[in-house]
């Protein structure tokens, strides 16, 4: 193992035992519910936005390392951003996960941890699950009358 798969799986771990973000935020624009049902990763998340700003993401939940991990630093990247921001990192995650070539690893900070999983097809989902939900989340905000 390389010395950089080491830091990716600490950086990994340590999300994973002590997560960043957990709880709820009481008065969430957004409180969406989602699991995947096949390895029984589940998720509460919150979000809490305001005059078109990510103020807070917040998760309650339990499952595999890899999804808590992946919530945990979700929470930590997308908080302070523009909707619009978070859903470019969102996305640009997305792709990665994908295994697209054309993501710039460095725009995506401590993130680019997780690209590892990509080598594991069925962890993918894991990985995806908070941010599905995340842009999921912001689509139905955005639809509100």
């Amino acid at each position: 193992m390389s010395d950089m798969d080491e830091l990716y799986k600490e950086v990994i771990l340590d999300h994973y035992r002590a997560p960043r973000n957990r709880g709820r935020i009481e008065e969430a624009e957004v409180h969406l519910h989602r699991d995947n049902p096949l390895c029984g990763d589940e998720i509460d998340l919150y979000l809490d936005l305001e005059d078109g700003k990510v103020k807070g993401v917040t998760f309650e939940g339990r499952g595999c390392s890899i999804s808590q991990a992946s919530i945990s630093m979700m929470t930590e990247a997308l908080t302070g951003l523009t909707l619009e921001e978070a859903e470019g990192v969102a996305n640009s995650f997305k792709h990665m996960m994908q295994g697209d070539a054309e993501v710039e690893s460095e725009d995506l900070g401590e993130l680019v941890a997780l690209k590892g999983v990509q080598k594991y097809p069925v962890r993918i989902k894991c990985a995806m699950l908070g941010w599905n939900t995340f842009l999921e989340g912001t689509k139905s905000y955005r639809e509100k009358p």
